[in-house]
């Protein structure tokens, strides 16, 4: 009687908690989509018009977003950022990052193996980086299907690589962020596993943490192997983009036993 009395009182305080916690991540998602449309309104038209010239001339080109949180280079949430630089290593090109006020966020023009390529490190928070992914886009005449997004990965330990072809940001802030400012989820993604926190680390105060020397080891191996990767997906790209079927969720449905190729270390 007493477990069932304990139980009565205990029952409502839970799902009144449950309530409240449900309430608080549907109004942080939606303040956060309402952030994106502000930001990514505020100056995309001027963008679009001063680098509409640019497009037509320049032809078609690729995208490249190193995800992360600006000012916090080298902690696990911004390994994006750490690909991105040594990509722009091995293409030889680490000193031409320009900012570039227009797409909020640093900038190379580059090519690999004769194609036109964009690498972007966004200056926004990852909340919010798809504003910049976004900007970038437009300026630079990139379709979505020719984005690729490099993202940490919570569910892939570290020392493990995969490519996933389209889909949900699965709760990835900074990809949701790309999906909602592109309004499409076709774009091609390099996850990068940094493994889940362990005994009672909590999730957010993992992320933000940076690599121990002996994961700086392993570190660097995952960075010679992802970027290996960049430059195979980017030149093979074209060919994807002319086989791939458009259209957001849908193409991700038709992508789904290919989703994921996942490179060991």
């Amino acid at each position: 009687m007493k477990n069932r009395s304990f139980l009565t009182k205990v029952c409502p305080f839970l799902s009144h908690f449950f309530k409240k916690l449900l309430n608080f991540v549907t109004m942080r998602r939606l303040l956060t989509r309402i952030i994106n449309r502000v930001l990514l309104g505020e100056q995309f038209k001027a963008t679009m018009i001063g680098a509409e010239a640019e497009i037509h001339t320049e032809g078609r080109r690729k995208l490249v977003v190193g995800l992360g949180n600006s000012g916090m280079e080298g902690t696990r949430h911004s390994v994006g950022m750490a690909v991105l630089g040594a990509l722009a290593a091995r293409l030889g090109v680490a000193n031409r990052w320009h900012g570039d006020r227009h797409v909020s966020g640093e900038v190379i023009l580059t090519e690999v193996q004769q194609a036109r390529v964009v690498l972007l490190r966004p200056r926004l928070l990852m909340n919010v980086s798809g504003v910049s992914v976004a900007r970038a886009a437009g300026k630079y005449g990139v379709k979505p299907e020719d984005i690729l997004l490099v993202h940490d990965e919570l569910d892939k330990p570290l020392g493990k690589i995969a490519i996933k072809h389209g889909g949900s940001a699965r709760g990835h802030n900074g990809v949701r962020s790309c999906v909602d400012c592109l309004q499409t989820d076709v774009m091609p993604r390099l996850r990068v596993g940094i493994g889940r926190p362990s005994g009672k680390t909590s999730v957010e105060r993992h992320v933000l943490s940076r690599f121990t020397a002996e994961e700086q080891k392993v570190l660097e191996a995952v960075l010679v192997q992802s970027v290996d990767l960049l430059i195979s997906q980017l030149s093979q790209q074209d060919a994807q983009s002319a086989s791939s079927p458009a259209g957001g969720r849908r193409a991700a449905q038709h992508r789904k036993q290919k989703e994921d190729s996942t490179v060991v270390i």
